[in-house]
């Protein structure tokens, strides 16, 4: 099991609390940035730890490639938050945050679509291959 593992999961439930809280003020139809910085103040008022517009490291082969990329936030250094305002969620989004996971070595990620009716319909779980599974050593 990834250490981090059951700290991602537990956050992960306040967070998609908080989530449900912009949407039901909110609504659907509004741009990715205003769902971001109103999901920020939430978890600020929710005293959730998090950074947004974090830079996600990117090497290849000893190089660090100049052009960064940013997850949209990450909770207490465990779950990557990817933030969606879409009419359909692609292959290509959980992707990215599935790379972005990798990346920071995050054994969960919430991938949350602010464009829908009812905003559980548009949250994704993903966890990262073996990080739920606990190992027993013989």
């Amino acid at each position: 099991m990834h250490k981090d593992y059951t700290r991602a999961n537990q956050w992960s439930e306040r967070v998609i609390g908080a989530a449900i809280e912009v949407h039901r003020h909110k609504g659907p139809g509004l741009l990715e940035e205003v769902y971001e910085k109103c999901l920020m103040r939430e978890f600020e008022l929710k005293k959730i730890p998090s950074a947004h517009q974090v830079i996600v490291p990117l090497e290849y082969k000893g190089m660090t490639l100049d052009r960064g990329l940013r997850l949209d936030a990450i909770i207490d250094c465990c779950l990557i938050i990817e933030i969606k305002a879409v009419e359909c969620v692609l292959p290509v989004h959980k992707a990215q945050l599935l790379s972005y996971m990798k990346l920071m070595d995050a054994p969960v990620g919430l991938l949350i679509n602010f464009h829908t009716r009812l905003l559980k319909e548009g949250i994704s779980r993903m966890v990262l291959r073996g990080a739920d599974i606990e190992v027993i050593d013989f």
